[in-house]
Formats: structure tokens, sequence, C-alpha cells
């Protein structure tokens, strides 16, 4: 089994930065893409950022120039830099893997979600 483990979240004031971090454990044989995704109340859930294996990056262009995602395969992990924070930035953000692992003595790829951390911008 793989469990991705989030941390970094909190309350800000707006202008403020907040670095949120993801580590995936457990069976973890190759991670493909990592991600973060939020949902604030009432609104679906949208992609905010993410990193290919190879170290492309994708951001909503509500955070471009404002996040950075990274990440570091050694540790399984993913972090997000948030950067001149904003009010409607509030959700709960969540962490996102596409890994493949060890099941039963064969390669499994899955989709993968963390549980969940909450970031709140105060204006």
């Amino acid at each position: 089994q793989v469990q991705l483990v989030e941390s970094g979240g909190g309350l800000v004031q707006a202008g403020g930065s907040l670095r949120l971090s993801c580590a995936a454990s457990g069976s973890v044989l190759s991670i493909n893409s990592m991600g973060w995704y939020r949902q604030a109340p009432g609104k679906q859930r949208e992609l905010v950022a993410a990193v290919s294996s190879g170290g492309r990056t994708d951001y909503a262009d509500s955070v471009k120039g404002r996040f950075t995602i990274s990440r570091d395969n050694a540790k399984n992990t993913v972090y997000l830099q948030m950067n001149i924070l904003k009010p409607e930035d509030t959700a709960v953000y969540y962490c996102n893997a596409i890994v493949v692992s060890s099941l039963g003595g064969s390669a499994y790829q899955g989709n993968y979600w963390g549980q969940g951390t909450q970031v709140t911008v105060s204006s």
C-alpha cells in the first residue's frame, strides 16, 4: 500500500507565505507525476500545480508567479512553496501522485491522494 502524508498548512495573513510538503511511503517503486489540488467550500477541486518525473511543471493561471512546486525524488516528496498568499487561496490542499508500487510481487500503478491540509489566508 501507498500513503501520502501532507504537512505545512495553517493560517497566514494576506501577503504571507506557507510551504506544503507531501511524502509518499509504502512499497513505492517509482513515482510519475506529483501535484497539488485544492478545494474551497462550495467549489470543485482544481489543479494548483504539478510536476512530472522529469521535472516539467504546470501551474494554474491563478498561482503563476506566486507558487513553486518542486520534488525530491530521493525522499519521494513533493513541495509547494506558496508566496504572496491571497484570501482566495483559502482551501483544503490535497497532494496527488501517480505511483508505481509493489503489489503481490507485481508492479501496480495507482492514483493516490493525501488526506488534505487546510490553508487559510486572512485579509
